[in-house]
């Protein structure tokens, strides 16, 4: 059995550091969303500029859930006016989308207590999560070490009409896998084709839609992930059909407010051909009888 060395790690100072900056810190979140811990999350946008307010570090949002995060930045220890500018940001944004639930997002090196205590005051008023950052040095390598050290998320947020960011097949491909890509062209095909021939998909930055002449008709869009698809049914809740599709032995998430989701692996394609070919034709009358 090979030995292991340890090698003592090095706590380092990023807001000290002449290299590591905000914008380096800033760059490594958008490059991967999941050292934050707070999902699989999707870069919204960088940089936003907030009316009145300045710019916003990042947005990003979670493409099943569409739960937006407003996420501020600062090296150090926190202070009033990085508190207060990460409320600010989140205020906006809520205001300007409130179909959508929204978390402000603190990252900084250090939690301090006075930061506690102001957000006590606002507890039960602004759903927010505080993530602090440890930085390590092991030889010529920088490690981040990100811990919630606060999480006050709650409700479940709302779908709204803002338009949606256009992309393409391969943004997709590149999201999910060749796999998963071809599972929603099947859906399309075998389950979408049968109720409207003319349906195509529509690609979008958070979603696959469907779309008929260049119009949306979104009683169902789909994500396509790593090694599941992820299909989102708009139809009314209904604790029946949720039991029918979770005896029939379909991985079913919870009801998000306006659609049935469900984690699609390909056999579930043929295995449950019946039971999705029901539950797509439901919301397809529904769509037209709304």
């Amino acid at each position: 059995m090979a030995t292991l060395n340890y090698l003592k790690p090095e706590r380092i100072s990023l807001k000290n550091h002449p290299e590591l900056t905000e914008l380096w810190v800033q760059n490594l979140i958008a490059d991967d969303p999941g050292i934050l811990g707070l999902g699989e999350l999707v870069v919204r946008d960088r940089e936003k500029t907030v009316a009145g307010s300045g710019r916003l570090d990042l947005l990003l949002q979670d493409p099943e859930s569409e739960k937006r995060y407003e996420v501020e930045i600062q090296l150090g220890r926190t202070d009033e006016s990085h508190i207060i500018r990460a409320i600010e940001y989140w205020d906006v944004e809520r205001k300007r989308y409130p179909g959508y639930e929204h978390t402000a997002v603190i990252v900084a090196e250090e939690i301090t207590g006075r930061f506690f205590n102001v957000i006590s005051l606002f507890i039960n008023a602004i759903p927010m999560v505080a993530i602090q950052i440890q930085a390590v040095k092991v030889e010529n390598s920088v490690s981040l070490i990100f811990t919630k050290v606060l999480d006050l998320r709650t409700g479940a947020g709302k779908e709204e009409d803002e338009p949606a960011e256009p992309t393409d097949r391969a943004y997709w491909e590149k999201r999910g896998t060749k796999q998963t890509m071809e599972m929603t062209e099947q859906v399309l095909s075998e389950f979408i084709h049968s109720l409207n021939p003319k349906l195509a998909l529509k690609y979008n930055k958070m979603y696959i839609g469907l779309q008929e002449g260049g119009q949306p008709n979104n009683f169902a869009i789909f994500n396509p992930q790593k090694s599941v698809l992820i299909a989102r049914i708009r139809l009314d809740e209904d604790e029946e059909l949720q039991k029918k599709l979770v005896d029939s032995g379909l991985d079913v998430m919870p009801y998000d407010g306006h659609r049935f989701k469900i984690r699609l692996v390909k056999d579930d394609l043929k295995k449950h051909k019946e039971v999705l070919a029901d539950l797509f034709q439901k919301a397809h009358q529904r769509y037209f009888d709304k």
